[in-house]
């Protein structure tokens, strides 16, 4: 199996994912929650209602209130997400007295509410963990990988798995962009949680690939790089399948049976363990590859 000869197939593809991502997030940018821009998310169920369209009835009934209402979606049977501007704790009685009036009995499930300010902290907080997790992967696996045999440099397996980890995180979010475009799907905290998560993952996978190269470049010092990278993801190939297989059999079980309100939060691990396995194999590897191919010929 020739994995590395093929790496500009494998990388062709990576790019055929990850393009219409980036188109989206150019043109539509992503559907952000209450956590990021501030406001009230208040979760409601309807008991003993006659009313046909409830959505459409409680909608009309928050704007008489004068409140600012962003969306309103079904989240279950007679259960409904209302997000809308903050409203305090007097006003949130009052629309839930209204809804009950007119619609039926409401009943409170979860009432938060975020300020403005906390959710722009919240925003940079969260950008501000992805770049320091990408600078201490680096410093951790060049450190890691530091007694590798020269003419190799650890620094570069660091900004190699990097890389890779970078088509994860892209792609991922790509796609969460797609989806809060056509399906009004948004971007909370529990997003955040998922993409660190997958970048752990997607290292994890990376530095397997990495050790083994590591160990077969002392062992066989005759062969050239691309060969010694060739053979380690293939001795590595089952392992890292097979860890990856059961962490989607596991989310997949929980994305039927979880319930609705963890759902896209478990649909963006999948997406990320399936990205960071691909990657791990037929990018961080055969792009520490190339990176080789290139200094040598610059050298030359």
């Amino acid at each position: 199996m020739d994995i590395i000869g093929k790496k500009n197939l494998f990388f062709f593809i990576s790019g055929l994912v990850i393009v219409p991502g980036i188109i989206s997030l150019l043109l539509f940018g992503v559907r952000l929650s209450i956590d990021f821009t501030g406001g009230t998310l208040l979760e409601l169920k309807i008991v003993k209602s006659e009313v046909q369209d409830q959505k459409l009835k409680i909608t009309e009934i928050v704007k008489e209130q004068n409140i600012d209402l962003a969306s309103v979606q079904e989240a279950g049977n007679n259960i409904y997400l209302l997000r809308m501007e903050p409203i305090d704790k007097d006003q949130n009685i009052k629309l839930q007295e209204e809804i009950s009036k007119n619609v039926g009995k409401a009943e409170e499930i979860r009432f938060e509410s975020i300020g403005p300010t906390i959710g722009r902290e919240t925003a940079v907080n969260a950008l501000k963990a992805v770049v320091l997790a990408s600078i201490v992967i680096i410093i951790y696996i060049a450190w890691a990988f530091r007694h590798i045999p020269k003419p190799y440099s650890s620094v570069k397996f660091g900004i190699s798995a990097v890389a890779a980890l970078m088509h994860d995180v892209l792609l991922l979010v790509g796609i969460f962009s797609l989806l809060g475009h056509f399906l009004n799907v948004e971007i909370d905290g529990l997003f955040i949680t998922a993409l660190l998560t997958v970048m752990g993952f997607s290292v994890h996978d990376s530095i397997v690939v990495f050790d083994r190269i590591r160990e077969n470049l002392r062992k066989n010092r005759s062969f050239s790089f691309s060969h010694v990278v060739n053979e380690s993801i293939i001795q590595t190939l089952a392992r890292s399948l097979s860890t990856s297989l059961t962490v989607v059999f596991t989310l997949t079980a929980l994305l039927f049976f979880g319930g609705e309100s963890i759902r896209w939060f478990v649909i963006a691990l999948l997406v990320g363990v399936i990205s960071g396995t691909y990657s791990s194999v037929f990018n961080a590897a055969p792009l520490l590859v190339l990176w080789e191919e290139w200094s040598e010929r610059k050298k030359k």
